[in-house]
């Protein structure tokens, strides 16, 4: 189709592009990130994307937040699913956050970049802060059942998350060896969960 007949937008462009720019970035890294290329591919006009974002940066920055808003959902429904115990769904959280990332590098790397656009900056922070709640909401509901001792929640959660991104980052640069990702991550729930739990 010449480029002066292609359609200006059709169905859920927003999300097409989205789905789109995932693939290329964690194909190719984000420097070869374009609108007009990934308009290519939709096969719409170079002007369609611009109804949906106003430059390249403003698709990076919902990309992020797609991504916070992806990765909350799988950490939760990890939650969900793991056994009743306090020390279970922390596991699970765990490991399902070091899933997440090593099946998404590219994408996590951009989530946690400060090179967002100033007005879209707070939103894509407090996207992040979702998946932050989640964990403080487990630590405090472990603390009123007496599983741990008490702390304050949102520095535990924020130690928590800072052990397990390294064990990703770990993973993910092939600096863990022979030894499985799942068993570093629960050898180091195990070792964390027993810091926080109360003495006996």
């Amino acid at each position: 189709m010449p480029a002066h007949e292609q359609p200006y937008h059709h169905g859920s462009l927003r999300q097409e592009l989205l789905a789109s720019a995932e693939v290329t970035l964690e194909r190719d890294g984000v420097d070869k990130l374009s609108l007009r290329q990934l308009a290519r591919e939709a096969g719409v006009s170079h002007a369609a994307p611009g109804k949906h974002f106003r430059d390249r940066q403003a698709l990076l920055d919902a990309l992020a937040e797609s991504g916070f808003h992806r990765m909350t959902g799988a950490l939760e429904r990890a939650v969900s699913e793991a056994p009743p115990t306090a020390r279970a769904r922390f596991s699970s959280l765990a490991n399902a956050y070091v899933d997440f990332a090593l099946e998404h590098p590219g994408l996590l790397s951009l989530m946690y970049s400060n090179k967002h656009a100033p007005g879209a900056a707070e939103t894509v922070v407090n996207a992040g802060h979702a998946t932050m709640d989640l964990t403080v909401r487990l630590v405090s509901e472990a603390q009123a059942a007496g599983d741990i001792a008490a702390g304050d929640p949102e520095s535990i959660a924020l130690v928590a998350f800072a052990t397990f991104h390294g064990v990703a980052t770990l993973a993910a640069g092939g600096m863990l060896g022979d030894v499985p990702v799942g068993d570093v991550v629960n050898a180091a729930s195990t070792v964390f969960w027993a810091g926080l739990s109360r003495p006996v």
